[in-house]
C-alpha cells in the first residue's frame, strides 16, 4: 500500500466527515491510465484511493480530505456526498470481471476504513446508487453480494411485496423517474433482471428497507454545498 497522495485535486470537506464509502469502477482502458487522470489537476477529479487488478492498492487523496469522486447527487438525504465520503475507485474498464486479487485488497480497505471511520455496511454505495439518472458504475459484475457476507455491504433476504417506490425512499435513493430508479436498485441488488417491475423487485426493496439505517435528521443536510467532480467522467460543478 502506498503511504504518497499524488493527487492534488482534493479540498477542505466543508465541516463534514465520512459517513458513506462511495465505489467506482474506472472505466479505462487501464490502471496507469486512471491513475495519471486521478491525478491530472486539469481533469479536476480523483478518489482517495485506487485499487488494481492485481490488488496493488494507492492512496491518492487523504481521506480527511474533500476527494473529487462523487459529482451531482444525493443518498437519504444527503447531498453534496463529495464532502461525507470516501472515493474508492477500482480499476475496471466496464465490461470485465473484477479479480479474485482486487476483490480481496478491496475487502481489507473497506475494513481499515470502516474501523477508522466508524462506519457500518449500509455505508458502502455504489456511484450508480447516488446518482442514479448518470451513473452505471461498478456496474452488473460487481459482486456486492460477497462483500455483504463479510459483512462490508448489505443485502437482502425475501421481504413482503410492499410498494416499491417507498422502499426506495427509506433505502435512500434520491429522486428520479421510476424506471431509472429500478434500474438503479436492480443493477446493485438483481443485476440481471429485466422487463417491467416485478415482485422480487418490491420484495428485496423491502427487505432492504428494514434493515436500512437513516441519518439522525440534525445532520441531513447540515452544511449544504455544491457537488465537484464524477470519478473519471465529468468535470466539477
Amino acid at each position: 500500500m502506498s503511504d504518497g497522495f499524488p493527487s492534488p485535486n482534493h479540498g477542505d470537506r466543508r465541516g463534514q466527515r465520512p459517513e458513506l464509502i462511495v465505489l467506482h469502477y474506472t472505466g479505462m482502458e487501464d490502471g496507469p491510465s486512471a491513475r495519471a487522470r486521478l491525478c491530472d489537476p486539469a481533469a479536476e477529479v480523483s478518489a482517495h484511493w485506487l485499487v488494481h487488478e492485481d490488488g496493488r492498492t494507492e492512496a491518492l487523496v487523504p481521506e480527511s480530505r474533500r476527494a473529487w469522486h462523487a459529482g451531482a447527487g444525493s443518498w437519504q438525504g444527503r447531498d453534496d456526498i463529495n464532502s461525507r465520503s470516501i472515493g474508492i475507485e477500482i480499476v475496471n474498464p466496464g465490461n470485465c470481471p473484477f479479480p479474485a486479487p482486487q476483490m480481496t485488497a478491496l475487502r481489507d480497505l473497506l475494513r481499515q476504513i470502516m474501523r477508522r471511520w466508524t462506519l457500518g455496511p449500509d455505508a458502502v454505495i455504489g456511484h450508480s446508487d447516488m446518482a442514479p439518472d448518470r451513473k452505471c458504475d461498478p456496474g452488473p459484475r460487481f459482486d456486492w453480494q460477497a462483500l455483504a457476507r463479510d459483512g462490508l455491504a448489505l443485502w437482502p433476504a425475501d421481504g413482503p411485496d410492499q410498494p416499491l417506490p417507498l422502499s426506495l425512499d427509506t433505502i435512500g435513493y434520491p429522486a428520479a423517474d421510476p424506471e431509472t430508479r429500478l434500474a438503479a436498485f436492480r443493477l446493485h441488488y438483481r443485476p440481471w433482471a429485466q422487463g417491467p417491475e416485478a415482485p422480487a423487485d418490491r420484495r428485496a426493496a423491502a427487505a432492504l428497507a428494514a434493515i436500512t439505517k437513516r441519518p439522525a435528521p440534525s445532520l441531513v443536510n447540515k452544511y449544504p454545498g455544491g457537488s465537484r467532480a464524477s470519478a473519471t467522467g465529468q468535470r466539477p460543478t
